[in-house]
């Protein structure tokens, strides 16, 4: 039985090879079809056996009804002739019928319905991850898992509805109105005009629990959204005794989530209700017109019994029945709602003939870069700047000044809104992020790590480092002493010790020193430091200075530094005010001049900048 099992969830590979699309679909239909063209044949299959499984049940019916006209006659003269059909529908009930069944649910439990939500999430998680940094700091990342995880399973409910519950329905409905048709045709009137009742009552639901539908996933959505930003900023919530305050914010979320879920209940239970008074119609109708029939001597007791049947069966099923359509329509909605996520253009993409970065020096030469964010102020303002091969560069300016954006645009987090940056003579818009990015080390002001261990942080720098590379990547940052004392709540210790989300269970001084050790594990030829020691405290500063310095060796650097002795001996250094470069020079040069710099460099506190201008562009 476990081969049986494993044939048919190895139908399909949720996980094989599909084109990307960087613009997909924007109607639910297309989206939906386009995630389950790998199913095709499997649908095509499962909807034949929901055919031939409802047929088989109307067919049942059908005959009891024979049978109950056939026990009229004498007993040894019935087994004489139908004893042999009688043996053969027994052998179809016991063996023939449950295989066909078997294959039914096969496809529907362990093909469809576990493959079609993991490849869904497979592709939606692959999609999405290919978003640009900008892309993931307009929204929540709590609603964006959300939507990855939400709706996932719901494509794969509402795939299985439509096998398990309406075609199935549709094929018993029509096999229903066969059977009575043979019977007596004025049998299939009063089933018809059930049909048309139920009919209205299944437009009349859709049309209301679509949208209903949409709402309650949305307040569903915003309730995870907010919950998730509270617990990801737990620090700032406790720091600043905001619970009551968390709680409020929480609670207008559930509470509009509780809102739409109850007037999406209302139609249920008006659906219920409406429901009930057709399905008594229904038997009424059919079976009082059945002894009508029989009592006219135009039908017998069989096609009573059978009609009788039939319609119990019908009142069981059209409760199911309702509830499926409606459950598949609530489904779509939450596949509807997270489209608004998985299914957005990747907003920032490859050129076609895009080829790897080939660096030869690591020369960058920025020609007239210009980025506002789409607004009127902020960012860069026509920079124009050549960083020479090897050369180390410090960045200076006020908070505004530019500085982050000028390294988000080296990264190509963003597309910049004119100019260009080469790298040794190719426009980086023109080479693939990847090949870009893996020739960039940057070790950033915040140092947040993933939540897994600490030899897997570091190892991210270069996934095929060996543990002594690791090991001694740790060393150089002045990570090991530290590391040997770390373990967590399950006993893990050292480079296994999980260090929390974002880094958590570490100290800032301690992230840093990670976040160090995996660049230098990655020995990318430029290196990029935005505030390297700031979290760290003099003397652990003082002890890993030789290491930075020796990080810098035959590497193009730009450093950002508001702490200025920490930059004092770069070959050059650029200070900006306002998107603009506004002087250039080594440290002693730019204080002979006498300029900003200098005035700086006079009026800092205790080695930190003063931020006297506090507007942020988008730094």
């Amino acid at each position: 039985m476990k081969k049986l099992f494993t044939y048919f969830e190895s139908l399909v590979d949720p996980y094989g090879p599909y084109p990307r699309e960087d613009v997909p679909p924007k109607t639910l239909w297309r989206f939906m079809l386009g995630y389950t063209q790998p199913f095709k044949r499997v649908f095509w299959a499962a909807g034949l056996l929901s055919v031939a499984v409802a047929a088989i049940e109307i067919g049942l019916i059908y005959y009891m009804g024979w049978l109950v006209d056939l026990l009229a006659g004498p007993p040894a003269e019935v087994w004489e002739a139908h004893g042999s059909f009688l043996i053969w529908l027994a052998l179809f009930v016991l063996f023939i019928r449950p295989a066909i069944q078997l294959l039914d649910v096969l496809l529907l439990n362990n093909t469809i319905l576990p493959n079609v939500g993991t490849l869904v999430r497979w592709r939606a998680h692959n999609h999405v991850l290919r978003q640009s940094v900008g892309w993931f700091e307009n929204d929540f990342a709590g609603r964006i898992a959300g939507r990855i995880m939400q709706t996932p399973p719901a494509a794969g409910e509402a795939v299985f509805q439509v096998f398990d519950a309406l075609t199935f329905a549709l094929a018993y409905v029509i096999g229903a109105a066969v059977m009575l048709y043979g019977a007596d045709m004025r049998l299939v009137l009063p089933l018809l005009a059930w049909f048309v009742g139920y009919g209205w009552l299944m437009h009349w639901t859709l049309k209301r629990v679509g949208p209903a539908s949409q709402k309650a996933s949305d307040a569903r959505s915003a309730v995870t959204g907010r919950v998730v930003d509270s617990y990801t900023n737990i620090h700032s919530v406790k720091m600043f005794a905001h619970h009551d305050g968390e709680i409020t914010f929480a609670r207008d979320a559930i509470e509009e989530a509780r809102r739409t879920f109850v007037e999406e209940m209302r139609i249920y239970t008006t659906m219920d209700f409406v429901l009930v008074v057709l399905n008594g119609v229904l038997i009424v109708g059919v079976v009082g017109w059945a002894i009508y029939l029989w009592m006219q001597g135009a039908a017998s007791v069989g096609a009573v019994a059978a009609a009788s049947a039939l319609t119990l069966r019908l009142n069981a099923m059209t409760g199911w029945i309702m509830w499926a359509l409606t459950s598949f329509f609530r489904q779509l909605g939450v596949v509807a709602e997270g489209m608004e996520t998985i299914a957005q253009p990747i907003d920032l993409v490859d050129a076609e003939d895009a080829k790897p970065l080939s660096i030869s020096k690591g020369e960058i030469v920025i020609e007239n870069l210009t980025h506002r964010y789409g607004r009127d102020i902020g960012g860069l303002e026509g920079v124009t700047l050549t960083i020479k091969a090897g050369e180390k560069v410090g960045l200076v300016g006020r908070s505004g000044a530019g500085k982050s954006t000028l390294v988000k645009l080296l990264l190509r987090f963003y597309d910049a809104e004119a100019g260009r940056i080469l790298i040794d003579g190719q426009d980086i818009s023109q080479v693939t992020q990847d090949s870009l990015r893996r020739q960039i080390g940057m070790v950033q002001q915040d140092s947040s790590l993933l939540h897994r261990s600490l030899r897997e942080n570091i190892a991210y720098g270069r996934l095929e480092a060996t543990d002594a590379e690791i090991w001694q990547a740790a060393k150089e940052a002045e990570a090991l002493e530290f590391i040997e004392t770390l373990e967590d709540m399950e006993g893990r210790r050292g480079m296994a010790a999980q260090v929390g989300e974002r880094g958590v269970k570490l100290s800032g001084g301690q992230r840093q020193r990670i976040t160090l050790a995996r660049v230098i594990l990655k020995n990318a030829p430029i290196l990029l430091l935005d505030e390297a020691t700031s979290a760290l405290d003099s003397e652990v500063e003082a002890a890993i200075q030789d290491t930075l310095y020796g990080m810098m060796k035959g590497k193009t650097v730009i450093a950002i530094a508001h702490r200025l002795s920490t930059i004092a001996e770069m070959d050059r250094i650029v200070v900006l005010d306002k998107g603009r470069v506004i002087e250039e020079g080594t440290h002693s040069e730019l204080l002979a001049k006498g300029g900003v710099y200098a005035d700086l460099w006079a009026r800092q506190s205790g080695g930190f900048l003063g931020d006297t201008d506090t507007e942020e562009a988008a730094e």
